[in-house]
């Protein structure tokens, strides 16, 4: 059932009692740490180094469990939703395209800044960056960084957009949470997913940041933009040694 103005009633989209964004993040949440535990588990009990050959394929693994923080929101949004276009605003507009690059370029410099700080707290050891470190046996197969460099443009902001700043910040506001605590709290969320203690003030930061993008516009579509802006320097990083 929806409203006259087109959008849905309270009693639409709920589970159990709550919107069903909530049920989405919580099993696609669940899920990614099954899996990641799994995979991980598999890694350490594997004898030897891996060659470089099997670099490449750790790169798709290793985006696996990401993979499962997007299946969800977009399943539950089929289910109960509006579907995904409608619940999230993905497609960005030109609006989402300049609002996103300017998140996200803030979010890169307020990261930058808050980097040579936890330098001088922690050492340049403990700050070194672990995407380059993964991905440091890849520098002669151009063809696998490609791939790398496109899981952390496109493919890591899209999944993890759709949990965050999609199910969880729509459920949140659903439940009538106020904008400036579901963009508080969705960043954090979304620092503690990347499990880096010494990154953790920063990436809380970046989180407002690309939230930021998506309070504004009301799209998931700009803080994916955003969030690929952030991700982007990485990704070029991984070609320095190549």
């Amino acid at each position: 059932m929806e409203r006259e103005d087109g959008a849905p009633s309270a009693r639409d989209g709920l589970v159990l009692g709550a919107h069903w964004g909530l049920l989405a993040f919580f099993l696609s949440y669940g899920s990614y740490y099954v899996l990641s535990l799994v995979l991980s588990g598999l890694a350490v009990g594997r004898p030897g180094p891996l060659n470089l050959p099997e670099l490449g394929p750790v790169i798709l693994l290793a985006f696996l469990p990401n993979l499962l923080l997007g299946i969800g929101p977009v399943l539950g949004s089929r289910r109960w939703g509006r579907g995904p276009l409608a619940d999230f605003g993905l497609v960005p507009t030109g609006r989402d395209l300049r609002i996103g690059l300017a998140c996200g370029g803030f979010s890169l410099l307020a990261a930058y800044l808050l980097g040579m700080l936890l330098i001088q707290v922690y050492g340049r050891e403990r700050m070194s960056d672990p995407v380059t470190d993964v991905f440091t046996g890849l520098t002669s197969h151009v063809g696998w960084l490609v791939v790398a460099a496109l899981v952390l443009v496109v493919g890591a902001p899209l999944t993890e957009e759709l949990l965050f700043r999609g199910a969880l910040w729509n459920a949140l506001a659903h439940h009538r949470i106020p904008p400036w605590a579901v963009l508080v709290l969705t960043a954090l969320v979304f620092a503690q997913v990347h499990a880096d203690p010494t990154r953790t003030p920063a990436l809380i930061v970046q989180g407002v940041a690309i939230g930021a993008a998506r309070m504004i516009t009301g799209r998931v579509g700009a803080s994916v933009v955003a969030h690929a802006v952030n991700n982007l320097p990485p990704a070029l990083l991984l070609f320095g040694g190549s």
